[in-house]
């Protein structure tokens, strides 16, 4: 081929990925806030007044579409002659988050899950011109399936009012709405034709729905009662229309093909697998039966459910479902796999003509054995390009769209995933996610519509979620340490350089992994079934960990009437003590091995009996690490004793034994006052007192007789009927001053 003609073929190339990328947005243009322009402007008014109450009044804020010539959000800010804000921006997200931004970097003042620094100058700080905030990201997602167990579960109305009043002030317009979506399941499973015991056999307890919904188990935890579904649906109807009036996007659910048994008995002949057993739970509660696709009834009941969706909740016309999630499809044929997701697809336009499908596109990396080039394309191009968005979950540490030519011209959205299982514990990749989401935005061909927040778990390292959430809104990665000494700033209203220094040393090591596929999974010995053979490594120069610590420290006295401060005052203590921790068990590790009985003695007493101790007596005296507010609002759902000891046993069990014999053992855990004491504190105890017995007799350690004792305490603690302060106790100060006196030296030794 000549050189001219290659060229050429070059350009016509590069003109049709052009006119596809084009096509593939246009095909989004009809995905709008429902909310008037008026509506959106009186619900950043309410959410305005509920956040500063009369000084709410000094906000003029109005809705205006037109402001945005091309569906990307903007706000616009201004000071009037009376020293008055006037905000105006495209949608009510839009002027929430021009009105956050300017709270933050004109007033100081911070909002988060762990508290609130809310000190506005009086009068309001005078803007010289016009202050402009808009976004190049269409779409700004939140939560993952999994969110809505691990911390959403037990949730009344006025904890969703103030989440979803953080999801407009941090410019999330994509959020997912998947509550109550059970009692629509149980209408479908009756109009079909199933009996209530069978509906009950299938869906599983509150604290385990999301993995019910996926497919990846049924039953445990059951069943469901009625006043779950009554309580739920009402919760979800007040969720749509608060996030409907910011004018967010609210994304429902769809049919997967995940199908309760009962269903074989109502069409025999049906195309139906029986999977195998998930994670390590065994056939009586996973091994789920999932309807073929191709088959005509996944049609009937896709349709049917979607429907009773859209008539029940409206629509937006965005639909998440996933098919495959953490199962192994039953061929690699690419046929197969497109006809899969063409059939899927087709169960969402049969009720919505206008609907786009938005997919985790999680399986692709925790089945990367599978998911090779060919069978990721044919899933993906069964839709019409432009009609499914990808969830890239995970790209801080594992992105795919790099890989797949930017999923082979279907939109995505540029993923933090940052928590597993709702994990107490530090954990960060801020280099990684602030140069991420511009490098995927600036990616050849980039079919990239958005940035996303995806975690497992909410309210812990709330400095990540504002950092992610800011960058959406940012033209250019910040520089780290300027932006996080400004966050000290406001996080505490307070202007002592040590306070920001602490933070610099902490973004630096413990919110900095640039280990490659490093999953943020709190390993730690200390919420860790003991044994020898735990996970000690950190990503981290601990050093840096205890010079924050003590600047913290040594800075409290006068900071500890802010609520922020005092939440970190505990979390940065509690990640130290979780470091102490690691550094104990190897000394009794050590002693144990070189039989040194007085040793094992030492370390394992101050262990069990000191350290441990303390952090329960510091968590406990913060309202944010409570287990008894956990068990508290699970038992306030239930309308008798009988429903309450049921989302009781739900809540003991998710964070602890995860399945009736521990099969995703301590996957959930938390450092929490009560867990601590009842829980990590007895293993370690029986642990230590094991390897005493076992040197005193000169027997060997035998982990299995271990597991088999350990795991009547782990299971003892889930029924131990004993009830939990939900109101903090102690001073919080006196006891991290105790635990920094008595355990700052030994954190230095272990340098």
């Amino acid at each position: 081929m000549s050189p001219r003609c290659r060229s050429s073929l070059v350009l016509v190339v590069a003109f049709c990925l052009l006119i596809t990328a084009h096509c593939t947005f246009h095909t989004l243009d009809h995905i709008k806030a429902k909310a008037s322009d008026a509506a959106q402007g009186r619900a950043v008014v309410g959410l305005l007044r509920r956040l500063l109450g009369n000084r709410s009044a000094e906000f003029v804020v109005s809705v205006n579409r037109s402001l945005s010539n091309d569906s990307l959000d903007v706000c616009e800010l201004r000071s009037s002659k009376n020293n008055k804000i006037v905000a105006v921006g495209s949608t009510g997200v839009a002027v929430a988050s021009g009105i956050y931004n300017y709270l933050k970097y004109f007033c100081n003042c911070h909002i988060s899950w762990s508290g609130n620094q809310l000190d506005v100058p009086r009068p309001l700080p005078r803007l010289s011109g016009v202050l402009r905030i808009n976004t190049q990201h269409r779409f700004r997602y939140y939560q993952n399936v999994c969110t809505f167990s691990y911390s959403s579960v037990w949730w009344n109305w006025a904890r969703w009012e103030r989440e979803i009043d953080w999801m407009a002030l941090n410019g999330i317009n994509l959020p997912m709405a998947f509550t109550g979506q059970e009692a629509l399941w149980q209408e479908v499973y009756r109009a079909l034709g199933l009996n209530q015991l069978e509906i009950e056999e299938f869906f599983s307890g509150p604290a385990f729905l999301a993995w019910n919904r996926m497919g990846n188990m049924f039953k445990f935890g059951g069943p469901l009662p009625q006043s779950w579904h009554v309580n739920q649906l009402l919760l979800q109807f007040k969720i749509l229309e608060r996030m409907r009036s910011f004018g967010m996007i609210p994304v429902l659910p769809a049919f997967s093909g995940n199908i309760p048994k009962g269903i074989l008995r109502l069409y025999p002949e049906a195309n139906v697998t029986r999977l195998g057993p998930w994670a390590q739970f065994n056939c009586s509660f996973s091994c789920s039966y999932i309807l073929d696709p191709r088959d005509p009834l996944f049609l009937q009941i896709g349709s049917l459910y979607l429907s009773q969706v859209v008539k029940q909740f409206g629509t937006d016309h965005i639909y998440n479902t996933d098919t495959f999630n953490e199962m192994t499809p039953p061929s690699s044929d690419p046929d197969y796999l497109s006809a899969v997701s063409r059939s899927v697809f087709a169960s969402m336009t049969a009720v919505d003509p206008q609907a786009i499908w938005l997919m985790q596109g999680w399986l692709f990396f925790s089945d990367a054995a599978f998911w090779k080039p060919a069978q990721i394309q044919a899933l993906l191009h069964g839709v019409p390009l432009g009609r499914m968005i990808v969830l890239d979950l995970f790209a801080e540490t594992e992105p795919i769209f790099s890989y797949t030519e930017s999923f082979y011209g279907q939109p995505f959205i540029w993923c933090m995933l940052h928590n597993f299982g709702g994990n107490s514990g530090f954990f960060g990749t801020v280099e990684s996610i602030n140069s991420g989401p511009f490098k995927a935005l600036s990616f050849p061909n980039s079919t990239m519509v958005g940035i996303g927040m995806t975690p497992e778990g909410i309210e812990q390292n709330p400095v990540m979620y504002e950092l992610m959430s800011e960058l959406a809104w940012r033209k250019e990665p910040v520089n780290l340490s300027k932006w996080v000494s400004l966050y000290a700033v406001r996080r505490y209203g307070s202007t002592q350089e040590d306070l920001a220094a602490a933070w610099r040393l902490l973004f630096a090591s413990v919110y900095n992994c640039t280990i490659p596929h490093y999953r943020n999974h709190n390993h730690s010995p200390l919420v860790r079934r003991p044994s020898f053979h735990m996970n000690t490594e950190i990503w981290y120069d601990p050093a840096d960990l205890f010079k924050a610590w003590k600047l913290i420290v040594e800075a409290a006295p006068s900071l500890m009437s802010k609520e922020t401060f005092r939440y970190d005052l505990v979390d940065v203590t509690r990640q130290v003590l979780q470091d102490l921790t690691t550094s104990f068990y190897q000394d009794i590790a050590d002693a144990f091995w070189n039989q040194k009985l007085p040793e094992l003695l030492t370390a394992g007493g101050v262990l069990v009996y000191d350290l441990l101790p303390e952090l329960n007596r510091l968590l406990s005296s913060n309202r944010n690490f409570l287990l008894g507010t956990w068990l508290e609002q699970a038992r306030f759902l239930g309308i008798d004793e009988k429903e309450a000891q049921l989302y009781e046993m739900n809540a003991r069990n998710q964070v602890t034994l995860w399945g009736p014999d521990g099969e995703i053992l301590d996957y959930a855990n938390k450092e929490w006052g009560g867990l601590m004491e009842d829980y990590y504190a007895q293993r370690w105890g029986l642990f230590v007192h094991m390897l005493v017995d076992c040197l005193d007799s000169g027997q060997p350690f035998k982990q299995d007789t271990f597991n088999q004792a350990v795991f009547q305490v782990e299971k003892g603690f889930i029924y131990n009927g004993r009830k939990y302060p939900t109101k903090p106790q102690g001073d919080t100060y006196e006891i991290a001053h105790r635990i920094f006196l008595k355990y700052y030296p030994q954190a230095l030794k272990t340098l």
